[in-house]
């Protein structure tokens, strides 16, 4: 592949760090999803379901009939949302694997489908199947390198990285070299890899779009909005009213202090599209813009999406501890829905996410100790150093608070629409000699 190796990506702190902690991340993209890109199922989902509902309707027994409608249905989720697909894509794999245990699509999706739902030693079993079934393939691989970043296993996920690449270089495994860079603060090695990931394209438009997604998404992470904006739009002229892209421009108006323009492109991205995260951001675009009223309505709305969610058998806990723990929201069940989170999916993000939630709770030392976790892998997130900043604000370790709210702020003055403003709020407050960090 050009550019860098992805075994480049922090040599020393693949020996070093990853071996004295254990802990990946995800994000988000926050990735929190944790999207699936490289799933191809035909140009035209809608098409590819009618077909093989029809084939199957005809031979009950059509074995690759039913594993290409599990297929389509996992991308049905991608496109439209609504997760009451898991179980309908749970009930055609068990069908296929039970006539044949050696089905290596059904297991391919059995693995994909845990992934989406956030089970991740089980998305490692199902991978480490379909590898075992198809050891030729590269798609088994990024099933099995994903789980390994969310469990913890970097070292192991980078060579699986590698690995993948090596044997298919596509969108799929571009992107999945991008997010091993990311996450070692490889920005530009970040960007590079997502942009051949996104030269490389994919047979499902969705994917492409994701992946144009993706790479916006880095470029107003690190605080270059008119580079966002740009891969943004294009996403749209590539799938219009595609919601990940509508939601990443309300993200840019929000940033640009243009509520009503954000609100309006996060309720066009919801409409197409419920999910959580977009909810949310609308909720803070609300509140942003001083309706506290229309804010806090948008947040039940968001929860009830995420209890949509976990109905079909998807793990949020460490989005609800997040949610909950930026909205100061039943900070007792946020606490132990992020203690949770940490044990089943160590991860950067996990730890940042439980030190979060601890600073909201008032337990500060431990708060920090948690941090120390999160940035162990020197993953360039201005949440990251936010979180830490406010908590050694509040500790009166002025010095270090102003050093990491400074980072925070350098790396993306936009980062949040709601805590920006109290980053630089505490970071004034720590450089006139106050302890600052009250929220």
């Amino acid at each position: 592949m050009n550019g860098h190796s992805v075994t480049t990506i922090a040599a020393a702190a693949l020996i070093g760090t990853i071996v004295a902690a254990c802990g990946p991340s995800a994000s988000g993209l926050a990735n929190p999803v944790a999207p699936h890109t490289g799933l191809a199922v035909s140009l035209k989902t809608d098409d590819v379901v009618a077909r093989n509902q029809a084939r199957i309707r005809q031979h009950a027994d059509d074995w690759k009939s039913i594993d290409d409608l599990a297929a389509a249905y996992l991308q049905k989720v991608r496109e439209v949302g609504d997760p009451s697909y898991y179980g309908k894509v749970e009930a055609l794999l068990k069908r296929a694997l039970a006539h044949d245990p050696g089905d290596a699509q059904a297991s391919t999706s059995m693995g994909l489908l845990a992934l989406a739902r956030h089970e991740f030693v089980s998305a490692l079993t199902w991978g480490d199947r379909a590898a075992q079934l198809d050891p030729a393939g590269a798609r088994p691989l990024g099933i099995i390198g994903d789980a390994q970043i969310e469990l913890g296993r970097y070292a192991d996920a980078v060579q699986t990285f590698q690995a993948m690449v090596d044997r298919r270089p596509d969108l799929g495994s571009y992107a999945r070299v991008s997010y091993a860079r990311e996450l070692f603060g490889d920005v530009d090695g970040a960007i590079s890899a997502m942009q051949q990931a996104v030269e490389a394209g994919g047979t499902v438009p969705e994917n492409g779009a994701y992946t144009r997604v993706l790479l916006a998404n880095l470029y107003f992470n690190g605080g270059r909005l008119a580079d966002a904006e740009a891969a943004y739009r294009r996403a749209l002229f590539d799938q219009p009213r595609y919601p990940y892209a509508l939601a990443g421009l309300a993200r840019l108006e929000a940033a640009r202090g243009r509520y009503a323009a954000a609100i309006d492109r996060y309720r066009a991205a919801v409409d197409v599209y419920p999910l959580p995260d977009f909810v949310i951001g609308l909720g803070d675009a609300y509140a942003a813009a001083g309706d506290s009223g229309r804010a806090a309505q948008t947040y039940d709305l968001a929860v009830a999406e995420q209890q949509l969610y976990r109905a079909n058998g998807v793990d949020l806990d460490a989005e609800l501890a997040l949610f909950d723990a930026d909205h100061r929201r039943d900070l007792p069940a946020a606490l132990a829905a992020a203690r949770r989170a940490m044990a089943d999916r160590p991860s950067v993000r996990s730890a940042d996410i439980l030190a979060w939630t601890l600073y909201q709770a008032g337990e500060d030392a431990a708060a920090l100790t948690a941090s120390d976790q999160a940035i162990r892998l020197g993953t360039r997130d201005a949440g990251m150093y936010f979180h830490r900043g406010m908590i050694e604000a509040r500790l009166g370790q002025t010095s270090t608070a102003r050093t990491d709210l400074q980072t925070a702020l350098r790396i993306n003055p936009y980062f949040s629409v709601i805590w920006s403003p109290v980053a630089r709020q505490t970071l004034a407050s720590v450089r006139g000699g106050g302890q600052g960090g009250g929220v």
